[in-house]
């Protein structure tokens, strides 16, 4: 069912301090625009629900969540966003998944004075120059899981890996954080067509590249395609990639061709700690299937948010932006703190499909970056 208004209500503790003088009584609307159709739209409908999961599980009366489908479209997106800001009069945005979708957002909703809440995509121009105070990465800077998986490289012992990404922000920045830890030789380096289905070409220059591995960014449907197609290729190299192309709705429909795979992510359902467990559980509890990394990203997000909610109110923007910078909140993965440049500073983990009964999944086999921040920070000046 397209969802298009939703508000949860439920009883609440009450918010100490007395309502401010323009009537905003705590009361706090979010706009939430992200991927509900086409390719792209089981990892916004996971961001979606574990967000929802969230503020269903706070009882929190007062807070109004607005979704639309962007339907993967910057246009599409830039609508929706004017209606939400003029029209819904949100004050805080949320969703988006692609990377060129939020460079068409983003900066134009912080500029109005809107709080931009990331559940995923984090592109590099907005994380150093393009920094913002009220603009705040609760997933990753894109390049992070993209570096932890060319250290992980290293380790592995690859010297000459072929690596592709699809031709938007999101994937330059792949090929960018992977290069900054990898250590070896590139036998091939190739940006591919955006929501590309069809890798036959890809796949004959990798098979005379004489690389020794392949790394590759493809989320979403073009992960499903090319994992599906170089498995049928007899092409006998190991691969690595970020979680994007090996989470877990990839997984249920790539199927065995990914078993044995290592891939990078800043979560995964066996990291030891109890809000990740009761998340994990209450999750297929309330949609009858396992949890995916952008089920846990919306579900940070919308924790990350109600904690500011619980200490400020939003018609103060320094007091709300202040507690949103503290980051009082329990996340899914543990310890969790932003930088000076409000992205996250994190652990990376290496992770292994495995097939647990009739489920392909991922289990945590080892840590790849400790304590992890992004390089542009050091460019952001707020």
């Amino acid at each position: 069912m397209k969802l298009k208004s939703l508000m949860l209500a439920a009883s609440m503790l009450a918010i100490g301090g007395a309502a401010l003088a323009d009537g905003h009584a705590g009361k706090l609307k979010v706009g939430m625009i992200t991927t509900l159709s086409g390719g792209g739209a089981g990892l916004g409908i996971d961001v979606r629900d574990g967000f929802m999961l969230a503020v269903k599980q706070s009882g929190n009366e007062n807070i109004e969540v607005v979704i639309e489908d962007d339907q993967r479209k910057p246009d599409v997106a830039v609508q929706l966003a004017d209606k939400m800001i003029q029209s819904e009069k949100v004050d805080v945005m949320t969703g988006i998944i692609w990377s060129n979708l939020a460079m068409a957002v983003v900066p134009a909703a912080t500029a109005q004075g809107k709080f931009y809440l990331s559940p995923n995509a984090g592109p590099s121009a907005l994380a150093g120059k393009g920094c913002h105070q009220n603009y705040f990465n609760v997933a990753w800077q894109n390049d992070n899981l993209h570096e932890a998986a060319g250290a992980y490289a290293n380790s592995a012992g690859m010297k000459n890996s072929f690596i592709l990404a699809p031709n938007y922000p999101a994937g330059v920045d792949a090929l960018t954080g992977y290069k900054r830890q990898y250590s070896g030789e590139l036998a091939g380096e190739l940006l591919t067509k955006l929501g590309q289905t069809d890798y036959a070409a890809e796949l004959a220059q990798i098979r005379a590249s004489g690389a020794d591995s392949v790394f590759f960014f493809l989320p979403g449907g073009m992960g499903i395609s090319f994992l599906k197609q170089y498995a049928e290729s007899g092409i006998d190299l190991p691969v690595v990639g970020p979680a994007f192309s090996f989470d877990q709705g990839i997984l249920q429909a790539v199927g065995a061709a990914a078993l044995g795979v290592k891939n990078t992510s800043q979560w995964n359902k066996d990291i030891d700690n109890p809000t990740n467990a009761a998340f994990v559980e209450s999750f297929q509890a309330e949609y009858g299937r396992l949890p995916s990394l952008y089920a846990s990203q919306g579900f940070d997000t919308a924790n990350l948010l109600l904690s500011a909610m619980a200490k400020a109110d939003v018609a103060d923007a320094d007091a709300f932006r202040a507690a949103l910078k503290a980051a009082d909140f329990n996340s899914t993965r543990g310890e969790f703190a932003f930088g000076s440049n409000h992205h996250p500073v994190q652990d990376i983990y290496v992770r292994e499909v495995v097939q647990e009964g009739d489920v392909f999944t991922n289990k945590i086999i080892g840590l790849a970056l400790d304590n992890h921040a992004d390089v542009y920070a050091a460019d952001c000046k707020m």
